[in-house]
């Protein structure tokens, strides 16, 4: 057999360089997708527990944070009661958010999960909000919930239920999502959320109600009503149902 031409083994190199950088490219593309889904909940811990402490001092630096020297962690660091006590609903939603996160478990810290109880009065509503770090799960433990969230654009689509005792329900990270009591007594459940600090955001008081306020013209051009019902709007007082 003949000896390649120079330019057919120019030819045949560059094919193979072509190969392999599209390989390459489909490695790294790879890659940066799987990178960007592990990163879109709490990190996974690399010790069985780092219990969040504010003194430096008395610290051993674990996993990026701060953390109580495990010898010294005890059971008040995984520990948190009043759950069973209903609370107090007397306020503009008829609904109290009591967040046990890591502000008040510090033994949470890296474990990536938190808890919430939510009580409502006749007819209380848990407003339409979102979680930004956290998918939460509902379970009703007492009356009937109507529950639904709204999917993203374009569809913005709503999907919702009725629950009752036993019954549960997930809300996808990120999308709005409400808690209305449609019974004529108190109802009370559970949601767990899989982060250590999900984070809310109440739709309206976060745009009626932010610090400064929003310039009234940009919101009456976004919902498309007259100036003068966003003035009225912004002068209300928004209540934060979260405990």
């Amino acid at each position: 057999l003949k000896n390649p031409r120079p330019q057919e083994r120019s030819l045949t190199k560059n094919i193979r360089m072509k190969a392999v950088q599209s390989n390459l490219f489909v490695a790294f593309f790879l890659l940066a997708c799987f990178a960007s889904l592990t990163s879109a909940s709490d990190p996974s811990p690399l010790q069985d527990f780092c219990v969040a402490i504010n003194d430096p001092s008395s610290a051993v630096f674990v996993n990026g944070k701060f953390c109580k020297d495990p010898k010294l962690a005890t059971a008040e660091d995984f520990f948190f009661s009043g759950l069973n006590i209903p609370k107090n609903t007397s306020n503009p939603s008829g609904s109290t958010v009591t967040a046990v996160n890591v502000d008040r478990i510090l033994g949470l810290n890296t474990l990536g999960i938190s808890l919430a109880q939510i009580d409502f009065a006749p007819y209380g509503i848990n407003p339409p909000h979102l979680h930004p770090r956290a998918t939460e799960i509902l379970v009703v433990l007492e009356g009937s919930l109507y529950v639904g969230f709204v999917t993203s654009n374009p569809e913005n689509r709503l999907i919702s239920k009725v629950l009752n005792p036993g019954d549960a329900f997930v809300f996808p990270v990120g999308l709005i999502h409400f808690q209305f009591n449609v019974g004529g007594k108190s109802a009370g459940a559970l949601a767990a959320l899989s982060s250590q600090n999900p984070g809310a955001a109440i739709i309206a008081n976060a745009v009626f109600g932010s610090e400064p306020s929003i310039n009234a013209d940009v919101l009456a051009k976004a919902f498309q009503v007259d100036k003068n019902v966003i003035n009225y709007l912004q002068k209300q007082f928004w209540w934060d149902n979260n405990n």
